[in-house]
């Protein structure tokens, strides 16, 4: 079984977005598209929310980076807050692990063929720990607050998928 995703303390982490994948609403994010959202603002200034409800902050975000494979994200839950309580208890059984990012466009594409949209820049607003996430690969990592790799097998393999994954569009 996989170790579980969150620690003691309420710290966790995974993709919050996944470079060249689509979601349920037809967009692609395409890499570097947060690049100026997180040099303008941070991961400290980015809310972690609840199924994106403002009046539902959780915690706080502590990194927020872009890798070849997407947006890898490491935050924690705030302790005491009731809702944050119950997410951590939910995390750490396995019940609850969707991330999800709430953006406003500033730069996109639209493909005439298949009206995919490709997100080239976008301001990063908040992202929220989700039941269900619009893009399936956009989970807390089964490793924890563990920051993945950038060498071996494991982050060429993400690589080399969203490589391909953005060729085939």
């Amino acid at each position: 079984m996989l170790p579980i995703p969150i620690d003691e303390r309420g710290r966790f982490a995974g993709y919050a977005s996944v470079f060249g994948r689509l979601d349920e609403a037809g967009d692609l994010v395409m890499p570097g598209a947060f690049a100026r959202s997180l040099a303008r603002r941070g991961a400290n200034k980015l809310r972690m929310l609840f199924q994106h409800d403002p009046k539902e902050p959780v915690g706080t975000w502590d990194v927020a980076r872009e890798d070849g494979y997407g947006l890898w994200v490491e935050g924690r839950l705030v302790a005491g807050v009731p809702r944050a309580d119950a997410l951590r208890r939910l995390i750490e059984k396995r019940a609850i692990d969707g991330l999800s990012i709430g953006f406003r466009t500033e730069r996109a594409t639209r493909e005439a063929r298949n009206g995919q949209r490709r997100l080239w820049q976008i301001d990063l607003w908040e992202i929220s720990i989700v039941t269900f996430p619009m893009l399936a690969d956009a989970r807390i990592a089964a490793g924890g607050a563990k920051a993945p790799s950038l060498s071996g097998t494991a982050a060429t393999d993400r690589s080399l998928k969203a490589a391909i994954s953005l060729l085939k569009q």
